[in-house]
C-alpha cells in the first residue's frame, strides 16, 4: 500500500534551504518517491498551521520510505539543513480506497 511523506518546512536559510532541497530531491526521486505537494503553505481552510512550506510525497510503502530516509544520501541532506531549515516530518500508510472503518 502506499506510503506517504508529510513534511512542514522552515527555512532559515536561503543557501543552505536551496542546497538541502537539491540533495534531498534526488534521494527521494531515486528511492522510488514521487511528489505530491510542494510549495508555499496556502491559507489554512481552519486552524492555523505552523510552517511556511509543506511538501507531500509518496512512496511505494513505509518499508521504502524508511530505507530513503536512512540512506546515505538522505544523511548527507539532513547535515545540510542542520540548524538551516527546520522541518517536521510524518511518516503516515495510504488508506484503502473505501476509506476506513468507524467503530461500531
Amino acid at each position: 500500500m502506499s506510503a506517504y511523506v508529510i513534511v512542514n518546512i522552515d527555512v532559515l536559510d536561503e543557501e543552505a534551504g536551496l542546497a538541502y532541497a537539491r540533495v534531498a530531491q534526488k534521494s527521494i526521486l531515486s528511492h522510488g518517491g514521487r511528489y505530491l505537494v510542494a510549495g508555499p503553505t496556502p491559507e489554512p481552510v481552519e486552524g492555523t498551521w505552523g510552517s511556511s512550506r509543506v511538501v507531500v510525497i509518496e512512496f511505494p510503502d513505509l518499508e521504502r520510505i524508511r530505507k530513503w530516509y536512512d540512506s546515505p544520501e538522505y544523511r548527507q541532506a539532513r547535515e545540510i539543513r542542520e540548524g538551516k531549515v527546520r522541518v517536521q516530518m510524518l511518516f503516515v500508510e495510504g488508506a484503502p480506497p473505501e476509506g476506513f472503518s468507524l467503530p461500531d
